[in-house]
């Protein structure tokens, strides 16, 4: 298959900033081919330039989601770079728990949640050490952009190599029923995670006052202006006491004020600055 053309590529790159605002730098052309490559032979085209052609013409929402679910990314692991996920256990869940009234609901959202992993490593951290809070007492939401990856997130259904990255051997055994080759989620820890299609570059589905956002590994593939919509965003629905966990080379440093870094440990946490 012939290269593509650099009109192409930056067609490609315009359409997906247009509608998603994640911005494909310009050395990304390989990652646009390897992408929509299988999705032109799946979709019945002779070359990935007719599939682009298609695009230019306009040739339906369906094709243009299509590419846009392909092109996005959707890395993710069970219980990633762990020390997030420890600082919730031994600290944030704590004294969010001490803060709060008896009986009153703690909410967590899981932004760009991909196929599934983290909010499931939430419910399943959640159930192991905090049985209180999952009898009635907690929302987890997760959002993602792909209708596709969210229908693959609510089966619960992984395969061995998913399952090797990062998930401990004893909730595998405790967490997840053999289905052939696969291995899938319990039905209890399935149901304590609500999944909801968003755009997060876009207005947001309608959601509750969060105690605790996880938007890890998100802001990096948006441009300035973008990160600063949604941190305003986050600011808008994160309880005055509430914690957002961003990915380990992302920062709220020069795009929102009212957020103010916490460590903890390996952990770099943030809070608006009005807590004490």
């Amino acid at each position: 298959m012939n290269a593509l053309n650099l009109n192409d590529i930056n067609y490609i790159r315009e359409l997906v900033r247009r509608h998603t605002a994640i911005v494909l730098e310009p050395d990304k052309a390989y990652l646009i081919e390897t992408r929509l490559t299988p999705l032109a032979q799946q979709t019945g085209f002779a070359s990935l330039q007719e599939l682009i052609a298609a695009l230019r013409r306009n040739a339906g929402h369906d094709l243009l989601t299509r590419v846009l679910e392909a092109i996005t990314t959707h890395e993710t692991s069970f219980f990633r770079d762990i020390h997030p996920f420890e600082t919730l256990k031994t600290q944030v869940l704590p004294d969010l728990m001490a803060r709060r009234q008896p009986g009153q609901t703690l909410t967590v959202w899981c932004a760009a949640c991909s196929s599934g992993q983290e909010p499931f490593s939430v419910a399943m951290l959640l159930h192991e050490h905090f049985p209180t809070l999952v009898r009635g007492r907690l929302r987890v939401i997760a959002t993602d952009l792909s209708s596709t990856i969210l229908a693959r997130a609510r089966e619960g259904l992984y395969s061995q190599i998913e399952i090797n990255r990062g998930l401990p051997a004893a909730l595998l055994t405790k967490y997840f029923d053999k289905q052939g080759l696969r291995w899938q989620l319990k039905p209890d820890i399935r149901r304590m995670v609500e999944f909801q299609q968003g755009n997060l570059a876009e207005p947001w589905p309608l959601l509750p006052p969060m105690d605790i956002v996880f938007m890890r590994n998100v802001l990096i593939y948006f441009g300035l202006e973008t990160k600063k919509s949604i941190l305003s965003k986050v600011r808008g629905i994160l309880k005055p006491d509430g914690y957002l966990f961003l990915g380990t080379s992302e920062t709220t440093l020069n795009l929102d004020a009212a957020f103010e870094p916490i460590s903890m440990g390996k952990t770099l946490c943030y809070r608006l600055r009005s807590v004490r």
